[in-house]
């Protein structure tokens, strides 16, 4: 050995709330941990996230009057996933949901509320964090048990192997000095997506190329890579997916806004709907970037506006007024000369809308709910009125390496590359077709400690 090199218990690849709730858990359960981030600041792309985690049961949960159980966790998981997702991953991430919740808790998470229009759910389950502090909190918690040793700007190169072919270490690089840190349970790539690597995106998703790509500077897919190299196996690739409401120009403000969560339209460059609102901010993407420009409007009137929520980003109407980037009108007539759509379109579509709204029925395009199946629909009627200019971000990729319920990476196939486990966004698999608001941040806090629990028991 290099006299650098370095001897633990398990390492992990990353820096953001995957990797930090893995570091925990194994430290809790007794294992010395070197954790690897190739930046100088941990987060990742958990930090910039919306800091929603989907749990079901909860006393925040109860407290609002909120009935949810496991059952139907899983059934909006596999409706969302439109049965794409492997059902042992969505029921390892239920069965451990409740119990991760109160462990975050526990390691110094602050819950402030449960969110209410969320995508993919049946009752409201998106309990809302500050991501960046959610993260931090578990770096402390980590860092308090002595047991867990950061390594900053150290960048993960290559997996290493024995001569059995089990995964003991990675290859790692600090500034000049390049050594091995080596794990006596293995190592877990918690290393996050590829959003900001534009030729691997492209390889998967071409229909994004002309989308905002918003996530971790780290994340061009250095993980999932270095598992590729070993033969490691990945999945659902081709969902690769925007999301929807982020405005075209603004650079300061890196959140979707869903106001048609709350009620508005969707409408496209020729003044007419073109989608049924309600569906998975996803699938709001995918129908987005179809349209002329890949850029749409939101339209809404003041009612839906006053009824957004201040304290969840994607809701918070007001602000986006505030910032002067709604566009407002005190008539449609007037809102359509605006935006640049023709006006008599405009006004007839929503005219058809409000029709659909008291009738209980939208034949155009099957609108029932606000979001997902919650929430009664609302008119728009009432001046003045509003539009949001809209078009696609990548927040995250959604997709990646093959993993059995233990989070141990598999191979082409099917086999455990032994010594090897992932967690977080590198995880293909647990989102299928499209994504469950709260899923993305509560799967890197769950598996995470699914993949430390079972590295320390093998």
């Amino acid at each position: 050995m290099n006299h650098n090199d370095i001897q633990a218990d398990l390492i992990v690849v990353g820096g953001g709330m995957a990797a930090f709730a893995c570091a925990l858990q194994a430290a809790q359960g007794g294992a010395e941990v070197v954790l690897l981030e190739k930046l100088p600041e941990i987060g990742g792309s958990s930090a910039m996230s919306g800091g929603c985690l989907a749990f079901a049961g909860t006393d925040l949960q109860q407290a609002n009057g909120i009935e949810d159980s496991n059952e139907l966790l899983f059934k909006d998981l596999r409706e969302v996933g439109q049965n794409e997702n492997d059902e042992s991953l969505v029921r390892i991430y239920v069965d451990n949901q409740l119990d991760t919740y109160q462990w975050l808790r526990q390691s110094g998470v602050q819950f402030s509320k449960v969110i209410d229009a969320s995508s993919g759910q049946s009752v409201p389950r998106a309990h809302n964090v500050d991501p960046a502090d959610a993260v931090r909190a578990l770096a402390k918690s980590a860092k308090d048990t002595n047991r867990v040793r950061v390594l900053m700007n150290t960048r993960a190169l290559r997996l290493l192997r024995d001569e059995t072919n089990r995964v003991i270490g990675v290859s790692a690089r600090q500034g000049n000095d390049t050594f091995k840190a080596l794990g006596k349970q293995g190592v877990v790539l918690a290393s996050g997506g590829f959003c900001k690597n534009p030729e691997l995106v492209h390889r998967f998703a071409p229909q994004y190329d002309a989308a905002i790509f918003i996530g971790g500077e780290g994340n061009v897919g250095d993980g999932l890579k270095m598992a590729q190299q070993i033969g490691a196996d990945s999945r659902d690739m081709i969902y690769i997916k925007g999301t929807y409401g982020k405005h075209p120009t603004d650079e300061t403000n890196h959140h979707s806004c869903l106001a048609v969560y709350k009620g508005a339209i969707a409408i496209n460059q020729e003044g007419k709907r073109y989608v049924d609102e309600s569906i998975s901010y996803k699938l709001l993407g995918d129908a987005c970037i179809r349209q002329t420009y890949g850029a749409t409007f939101q339209v809404l009137d003041q009612p839906i506006l006053d009824s957004g929520d201040y304290q969840v980003r994607i809701l918070d109407l007001q602000r986006r007024l505030e910032e002067g980037l709604m566009i407002q009108a005190d008539t449609l007539e007037a809102l359509a000369e605006r935006i640049e759509v023709p006006a008599d379109a405009l006004v007839d579509t929503v005219k058809t809308y409000n029709r659909y709204v008291d009738a209980g029925h939208d034949p155009d395009f099957g609108r029932e709910h606000l979001v997902h199946q919650h929430g009664k629909l609302v008119r728009i009627e009432t001046a003045p009125f509003y539009a949001y200019p809209s078009t696609v971000a990548v927040y995250g990729t959604y997709c990646g390496l093959c993993v059995d319920a233990g989070m141990r990476v598999l191979d082409v196939y099917g086999d455990v590359l032994p010594g090897l486990y992932a967690a977080g966004e590198i995880v293909g698999g647990l989102h299928g077709a499209a994504y469950m608001t709260g899923s993305a941040l509560g799967k890197a806090a769950i598996f995470g400690r699914v993949a430390a629990r079972t590295a320390a028991a093998a």
